[in-house]
């Protein structure tokens, strides 16, 4: 819990902007039968449990997170589950970690009901992470070509901030990681540095229209 806790302030900024987006996304697209790919621990449950009627979760038995809440046991390429099973669909943070992204979109595709939505969450400018299996980033008009080349429309491909934020969030990692160590973790010394980079991110995030340089794109597509 007190990982969960770190992760959290670690990433404050970026939870913050995501989740104020991302949940009334999912309020206004998502319905009935959930299909959550690369689920992990379903993070989101306790929020979309009062928008759909059930949360199922896939991931591989391979996964290095806790497997409790995982519903069904497969990958983003083959999903356990007939063809249009689900009425919405989520994927947060996956697509980069896999080597074939057309292949898994058309999975999702595949399980979709026709005019199901599907809410996917990749980064653009980020560092890399859960090595060695980070193989992709996306702009736009990558995911625009993806999606419509599996057979989605896109509703709205979102850029979640501008150079500020993600020059920011990808310092904090830097200090975190490189200095935050010892007695100067254990007296929490930085925490407050810390904690006012998130807060000057968040009021220039307000501000900053330099979106080209955001850290991540929400994409809403649907199932034609």
């Amino acid at each position: 819990m007190a990982d969960l806790k770190r992760e959290r302030f670690i990433n404050l900024m970026i939870f913050e902007i995501f989740e104020n987006y991302f949940f009334p996304q999912c309020k206004r697209y998502l319905k009935g039968k959930l299909i959550d790919i690369g689920c992990g621990v379903k993070p989101y449950k306790t929020e979309l449990s009062s928008i759909v009627d059930e949360h199922i979760g896939v991931d591989h038995y391979g996964t290095s997170h806790d497997k409790s809440e995982i519903d069904l046991f497969g990958t983003a390429y083959t999903i356990p589950a007939e063809n249009s099973s689900f009425d919405s669909a989520i994927c947060t943070a996956v697509l980069e970690h896999l080597e074939e992204p057309e292949q898994a979109i058309r999975e999702c595709y595949r399980v979709l009901k026709p005019g199901g939505v599907a809410i996917y969450s990749v980064p653009f400018i980020w560092h890399q992470h859960e090595a060695p299996r980070d193989f992709f980033r996306y702009s736009s008009y990558g995911l625009k070509y993806l999606f419509e080349k599996v057979g989605f429309e896109i509703i709205e491909i979102k850029p979640l901030s501008g150079f500020a934020v993600t020059f920011l969030q990808l310092h904090i990692y830097i200090i975190n990681g490189k200095f935050n160590k010892g007695i100067i973790r254990k007296l929490r010394v930085l925490d407050s540095y810390i904690w006012l980079c998130h807060k000057i991110g968040l009021w220039l995030n307000k501000r900053d229209n330099t979106t080209d340089w955001s850290w991540m794109f929400v994409a809403t597509v649907r199932k034609k």
